[in-house]
């Protein structure tokens, strides 16, 4: 009887020992996804990322709908990356007519970094970044009590747009518009407005953004400014990233959850590298292989999570 108990105890204390070490594996497997589900979870609010160019009032509805609708809508305008002083006044009546309360908020970077200024966030439904020079933008706003509460306010449901310079804020790591070495070895000539002729490691400047967006880094004026080898190189430089490159007229409304939709009147590019073959650092040459490329027009979704791409 006793040899008959030991083998009773034997049997469940290694069926309780392969549990364990089940479940310990399964929680190892998935620990590489736990930061991005969580990311995932506190991103309740929405994105809805303009390309540059005009904006058509499909896309102006879209925001203010998705900042509550007419009557609901609360919507905050930071034209700080435009050099006119008037840059947003125009924008704001545009809300208003569509129904929303709206507000230009020109901030120097001391006045970003108090508390009042961060209080007028309180209750607003949208925040729209507007166009110009984006590094203007994240040094009047960027590590302040005001990107702070940009934060929290996605966080509650909120959503935050922006077009141009406005787009290229919203992820990290942020294009500036400025290369190292325009044309590689063979430099344009003085005065030519020939720019990112190269596809080359190291040459694309890259800062920090407000990261609204993880995983991604966008572009605008994507097509038509033929902004493609500048992207591309940064894909291939930091291929866990997934380049999207947004047209003019063009917007990627990413939600807070399901995959992410092109709303406009041209595309958006998707450069996936995320299961590349890429030339080594130290090859002469940036180069690579199996790169996924999608041409998104309105109507097309794309899953971040997935790579999946589908067509109107």
């Amino acid at each position: 009887m006793d040899k008959v108990n030991s083998r009773l105890r034997l049997g469940v204390l290694t069926t309780i020992c392969a549990a364990a070490l089940s479940c310990a594996g399964a929680a190892a497997q998935q620990t590489g996804s736990t930061a991005t589900q969580a990311a995932a979870a506190a991103q309740r609010g929405s994105l809805l990322i303009v390309g540059g160019g005009p904006i058509p009032d499909a896309i102006l509805a879209r925001f203010v709908a998705l900042a509550g609708g007419r009557g609901r809508a609360r919507i905050v305008i930071y034209p700080m990356a435009s050099e006119y002083p008037d840059a947003g006044l125009e924008l704001a009546e545009d809300f208003r007519k569509l129904g929303a309360e709206a507000e230009r908020i020109v901030l120097s970077r001391a006045e970003a970094d108090t508390e009042a200024a961060a209080l007028r966030l309180d209750g607003v439904t949208g925040i729209w970044f507007g166009g110009g020079d984006q590094a203007k933008l994240t040094g009047a706003i960027g590590h302040t009590r005001v990107e702070t509460a940009i934060h929290e306010r996605y966080s509650a449901g909120a959503v935050i747009g922006g077009t141009s310079a406005g787009a290229a804020v919203m992820s990290t790591p942020m294009l500036t518009g400025d290369e190292r070495r325009p044309g590689g070895d063979r430099p344009p000539e003085k005065d030519s407005s020939d720019a990112f002729m190269t596809i080359a490691r190291d040459n694309v400047v890259t800062v920090e953004g407000f990261a609204l967006v993880p995983g991604v880094v966008i572009d605008q004026h994507h097509v038509r400014r033929r902004r493609n080898n500048r992207l591309l190189s940064v894909v291939l430089e930091h291929p866990d990233l997934v380049g999207i490159g947004i047209d003019e007229s063009t917007a990627l409304e990413v939600g807070p959850s399901g995959p992410w939709r092109v709303l406009g009147a041209s595309v958006a590019v998707v450069y996936d590298a995320r299961q590349a073959r890429i030339t080594p650092p130290s090859a002469a040459i940036l180069g690579a292989s199996e790169v996924r490329l999608s041409v998104l027009p309105a109507g097309s979704t794309y899953d971040r999570a997935t790579g999946t791409a589908t067509l109107p």
